[in-house]
């Protein structure tokens, strides 16, 4: 799938959950991504994030940012 279709869907997502406040969007988006996505589509987000994540939503970058860091091997 295309980084902007990912974007694209991504900020729909962001924007639903906007109305829940900053605090409790950001968790509500990351686990829609971890529930709702194929693991292939979140990778892509997550490489595309790291990479410069232009376009992405405030909410949705954070949001992708909490993924980055759950999937990171424990030390």
């Amino acid at each position: 799938m295309s980084p902007d279709k990912l974007v694209y869907m991504a900020n729909q997502i962001s924007k639903f959950f906007a109305s829940q406040g900053e605090d409790k969007a950001v968790p509500l988006i990351a686990d829609h991504l971890l529930k709702f996505w194929d693991p292939r589509m979140r990778k892509a987000l997550i490489a595309y994030q790291r990479d410069n994540g232009a376009g992405l939503d405030p909410l949705a970058l954070q949001a992708v940012a909490t993924l980055t860091v759950r999937s990171e091997p424990a030390l």
